[in-house]
């Protein structure tokens, strides 16, 4: 069933949706990687009353995957299944100081501009989002951190609504956080959250802004096409040193390269596909375990279906995996 016909026969062109359906949208355009294929359909809603009208509508055997800034995705060349839900800043990117000091932000909001109205409120604890390339969405998803700091540090309560159309309201104890990781289920799309830090003076707090970006500039691949930290930090390692010690500085497949700047950082040359990009990063995953025994975990999103003839990456994964229960 194509999807204007399926549209059509779950009466979602006469429910009252004030967001844009978009067939076959091209995802690249969204992604920092710029690589992947379209997502089958694309819902980007007006508001949060308007997402749970439609995920209550739309038949449940339907995945539905959302998509924020795309600065950490790495969508595969085949597409999306199914929809995908792109929170647009008209309805999600507002930022506001409450009286007693707390901020509510969207989750389109960009970490940066969190961090910058925190700092513009006296409000200390969100310096480290200066230096974070992503959305609040996808930060509160992922406890996203960096420089000793954690979005469960400064998170309070947010607001979300699940894949059957419930808007839930979630506490910093419901997301169990961990290091990059909550245990609430992936189709719990989240809408905006309360945020509260301590009271700080405005010029110490930007100082420590200042130094969070300089310190991003000379370290990291800024200017790239790059998707920040390709795996996570193993308990009591660094993950770009066990790259580097395994011969992946540099390392390239196709277009896809593991940056000689930061080597946990994978980067676009300007011409890699969805199938580059991740065969590069499991060949790394490989490599590491070989030298190290130390098998790393993606911190980078991937999701779709790989193009036809390319399943290269399960069976390297399923070897990762294998070689490290067997010890």
């Amino acid at each position: 069933m194509s999807w204007p016909d399926l549209v059509a026969r779950h009466g979602l062109d006469r429910i009252g949706l004030r967001g844009r359906l978009t067939p076959n949208q091209p995802l690249s355009a969204v992604t920092w990687f710029r690589v992947g294929g379209p997502a089958q359909l694309m819902f980007q809603p007006a508001d949060t009353d308007d997402l749970a009208l439609f995920l209550k509508a739309l038949p449940p055997e339907i995945p539905v995957l959302p998509v924020g800034l795309g600065s950490n995705l790495l969508v595969r060349d085949g597409g999306i299944e199914g929809v995908v839900v792109r929170l647009a800043a008209k309805g999600f990117g507002s930022v506001e100081v409450e009286e007693d000091g707390a901020i509510r932000a969207g989750a389109a909001v960009p970490d940066k501009r969190l961090a910058e109205a925190a700092a513009e409120a006296g409000q200390g604890g969100f310096a480290f989002y200066a230096g974070i390339p992503g959305g609040i969405g996808g930060a509160l998803r992922m406890n996203a951190g960096a420089h000793g700091s954690e979005t469960a540090d400064v998170m309070v309560e947010l607001t979300g609504v699940t894949r059957a159309g419930e808007i839930v309201r979630l506490s910093r104890d419901d997301m169990a956080y961990r290091y990059r990781h909550s245990e609430q289920p992936g189709d719990t799309i989240f809408t905006q959250a309360l945020f509260r830090g301590e009271p700080r003076e405005r010029e110490a707090i930007r100082q420590e802004m200042a130094e969070v970006n300089a310190h991003r500039e000379a370290a990291q691949p800024i200017r790239e096409k790059t998707g920040g930290s390709t795996f996570k930090n193993p308990p009591g390692h660094s993950a770009w040193k066990l790259v580097d010690a395994a011969g992946c500085r540099g390392l390239q497949i196709g277009g896809a390269r593991m940056s000689d700047m930061h080597c946990n950082f994978m980067i676009n040359t300007g011409e890699a596909t969805g199938h580059d990009l991740e065969l590069l990063g499991e060949t790394v995953r490989a490599r590491v375990l070989e030298t190290s025994g130390i098998a790393l975990e993606w911190e980078i999103k991937r999701l779709g279906v790989w193009a036809e003839g390319q399943d290269v990456e399960p069976f390297l994964g399923k070897r990762i995996a294998e070689a490290a229960s067997n010890g």
